[in-house]
């Protein structure tokens, strides 16, 4: 099913699109939450902290395939939103093309110089047995993740969101199973945890890959041909490299901040892994919200209907307040009882009342992440890339640098005060940037 949002109420539109993409973003980071869950309660408070630590490498290497996924997606709403499908069916084509290849590449990078860099990072020598399993078996099994990006972004450029919710739903059930069944019936450990995650991607981008080719029938869009369209792909990697650099920049900021966290020994590694897979679920909200503008302002921008794309980010800004005073209220209200979902209160004590702090600073600082994600995503569905990948670099440097200069005054509590201070900067630029009026003149089709 496809949604033209180029006719009728904005609101109606961004929730009905929002809500299946929010509830599939939810269950795409169940991956990790029930991973944390079967690892900190099933094997250990050291082995939580070897998976934890290795979030950002994988992180990195998802970031570029995601961010091509997203340049496409910019382009597929565009030549969607103008009805050109022969250009929308070269822009498929060109996204599996460099799938394809650097997915071969980034998987072989990142076995091979996985020891490398856990070193880099200071992971201490009784978790990198475990934490080089978990990258090795992750880095080999990325194929089913990046089919599943792709053939998601480019099926909700053109309305549906719901697709990949059904995938999402699916592949989480497919990991509980696997996940128990490796770790209580195998014993492989965090092995068995890699698996069984590998798994159920590979089962999400089959169920969208399936979609997609339906959709494109309903579409008139057949026989695809895979050779490569050099323009398209400079067209996607125009739109998408910026994004990928923003997030790669990002998840090394991450890694950076990991490092420093390290540094505070095993109960802080554990509270900040616990921490990060709670705010990977509840940030879904607003991730979903502003890719919901985002799709709709790519729809849009190419008929330069800047009074509903406007009317839209009114609309958005109001629905992004509500919900994150929604979210700030359920962190701080339940935020030992959540961190208890991960690590047992009798034997981690600590890492729950250091995780505390943590979910406090962020749960009441979710309003200014919704502000900048509001901002960012219209800019970047208008086609302003460059400038989303600005706003990246303003929040990445400034979580790095408030971090590393917080700690020294406060401890750990500085790191902690860090993402707020780093969100802050990214909502200052995309702010300024949208009122500036320049996103208006980069449309790419």
């Amino acid at each position: 099913m496809t949604t033209d949002m180029t006719k009728g109420s904005p609101m109606r539109l961004l929730v009905n699109f929002a809500i299946p993409l929010m509830i599939g973003n939810i269950f795409q980071q169940l991956y990790n939450f029930i991973d944390t869950i079967v690892v900190g309660r099933f094997i250990s408070a050291d082995a939580l902290a070897a998976v934890g630590t290795t979030g950002n490498i994988i992180s990195i290497m998802n970031s570029l395939m995601m961010g091509l996924s997203v340049g496409a997606g910019i382009v597929v709403a565009q030549y969607f939103g103008i009805r050109n499908m022969e250009k929308l069916k070269q822009a498929m084509v060109a996204l599996a093309d460099l799938i394809l290849v650097l997915t071969i590449v980034m998987s072989l990078l990142g076995f091979i110089l996985g020891p490398v860099v856990l070193r880099i990072l200071q992971v201490p020598d009784k978790l990198m047995g475990d934490s080089l399993t978990y990258l090795r078996i992750c880095c080999l099994g990325l194929v089913g993740m990046t089919i599943y990006n792709g053939a998601a972004s480019i099926l909700r450029s053109i309305g549906d969101s719901r697709t990949p919710l059904l995938a999402m739903v699916v592949s989480s059930i497919v990991n509980v199973v696997c996940n128990l069944l490796f770790v209580l019936v195998f014993s492989l450990g965090v092995a068995g945890v890699a698996y069984g995650t590998i798994i159920a991607q590979t089962v999400s981008a089959l169920i969208c890959m399936v979609r997609m080719h339906l959709s494109c029938r309903s579409l008139g869009i057949e026989h695809l041909d895979m050779k490569f369209n050099w323009d398209m792909i400079h067209i996607i990697v125009k739109a998408g490299i910026p994004s990928a650099i923003q997030g790669m920049l990002i998840s090394l900021g991450g890694m950076s901040v990991q490092g420093l966290v390290n540094t505070f020994g095993a109960a802080t590694m554990s509270a900040y892994a616990a921490v990060q897979r709670v705010d990977s679920v509840t940030i879904q909200v607003v991730v979903a919200i502003g890719s919901a503008l985002s799709v709709f302002t790519g729809q849009n921008i190419g008929n330069r209907d800047y009074d509903r794309i406007r009317e839209a980010l009114h609309k958005t800004l109001i629905l992004m307040m509500v919900c994150c005073f929604c979210l700030a209220i359920l962190v701080l209200g339940f935020r030992s009882q959540i961190l208890s979902i991960f690590l047992d209160p009798e034997e981690a004590s600590e890492s729950i009342r250091i995780g505390s702090v943590y979910l406090t600073v962020i749960g009441i600082a979710y309003m200014i992440a919704g502000i900048m994600n509001s901002y960012l995503n219209l800019i970047r569905g208008a086609g302003d890339v460059n400038a989303s990948l600005l706003a990246g670099v303003a929040e990445i440097t400034g979580r790095i640098i408030f971090a590393y200069l917080l700690v020294i005054p406060f401890g750990v509590t500085g790191i902690w005060l860090a993402t707020p201070l780093s969100w802050g900067c990214g909502c200052l630029y995309s702010v300024v940037r949208y009122y500036s009026g320049n996103w208006k003149r980069q449309c790419l089709i």
